[in-house]
């Protein structure tokens, strides 16, 4: 018992000693520092804060800047006829290439039947000169064997005196020689415009037949055209005008080109037919003239020939005056 009361003692004097002092004296101390932390951490975090309330602010400025700048246009797709030729299938290809070929066809012909039509009424009209101002057909068939026959009335006249002379040298030696001098002269005149009227036809059935089916054959593009592009307007995700009209009007293209290589070709066609038409009427008429001077044996007097080419040069004054 004496021993429990001393160590209580012992332990009462420890607590009271001085030691104790400084720590019950720090207690405070750490309790305001403690405190004064707590504040500058508060203080940071509101800065902090207020810091992300600035770069909300920021960033809501910039999304509003941004909403307030137009929209770039979207970009225009390229169109165009090269565009639809190269996008196009073995089909539209083809009747592209169609196209082209009858345009330069069409124009070869013109060129070329102009040209010759030129030159050969230039030289129709040099030898009906010649032969209406000569004195006899042995003059006229002087003038054919020294330059050549080198139109469709020089080489009507040739064939005729020929065909003329040697009936009345040999006679009907061969079937196609039968019957009178008359008849065989008429006969053969009559091939010989025949073979002229089949030279100045040659390639009028290209030009009507390139008139005719021309702005179809750019119909049927036109057709398949819109067809591929309706099929790639279905398959795709959004439809929108510029994707209906671009193809649409890339596929009329074709029809446009149609137009334009039947109408040069129509009014070519109608043009050589005109002038064919009148031209072999000249020639039938010098043809007429031609065998009454053959079958009667008459010579052509110079002042005849003068009086006959001023009234057909009349005649055709007429005609083009009535036309």
């Amino acid at each position: 018992m004496s021993n429990a009361l001393h160590s209580a003692t012992l332990v009462a004097q420890a607590t009271t000693s001085p030691a104790a002092a400084p720590a019950a004296a720090a207690a405070p101390a750490a309790q305001q520092a403690a405190t004064t932390g707590g504040g500058v951490a508060q203080q940071a975090a509101g800065a902090v804060q207020q810091a992300a309330g600035a770069v909300q602010q920021s960033a809501d400025a910039l999304h509003s800047a941004a909403a307030a700048i137009p929209p770039a246009p979207a970009p225009v797709p390229d169109m165009g006829f090269l565009h639809f030729v190269a996008q196009s299938d073995f089909v539209g290809k083809s009747l592209f290439v169609i196209l082209i070929l009858m345009s330069l066809v069409t124009w070869y012909l013109i060129l070329v039947k102009a040209g010759s039509n030129v030159s050969m009424r230039k030289r129709s009209a040099d030898f009906l000169n010649k032969f209406w101002n000569a004195s006899s057909l042995e003059q006229v068939e002087h003038e054919i064997s020294t330059h050549g026959a080198r139109d469709p009335f020089s080489h009507l006249a040739s064939h005729a005196m020929h065909a003329q002379a040697h009936h009345n040298k040999f006679g009907a030696t061969k079937l196609e020689e039968s019957g009178s001098n008359s008849d065989f002269v008429t006969r053969t005149m009559r091939k010989v415009i025949d073979e002229e009227t089949a030279k100045l036809e040659n390639g009028l059935t290209v030009l009507a037949s390139v008139g005719s089916t021309a702005p179809f054959v750019g119909l049927f593009g036109t057709v398949w055209g819109v067809y591929h592009a309706l099929v790639g307007i279905g398959l795709s995700d959004g439809v929108t005008i510029n994707r209906i009209a671009g193809p649409v009007g890339e596929a009329l293209i074709m029809t446009g080109l149609g137009l334009a290589v039947a109408i040069p070709a129509v009014l070519a066609y109608n043009t050589f037919v005109r002038n064919n038409r009148v031209y072999l009427s000249r020639l039938d008429a010098f043809a007429h003239d031609l065998f009454a001077f053959l079958t009667t044996g008459q010579q052509v007097a110079l002042s005849d020939g003068k009086v006959r080419a001023l009234r057909r040069q009349n005649g055709h004054a007429a005609q083009r005056g009535s036309e």
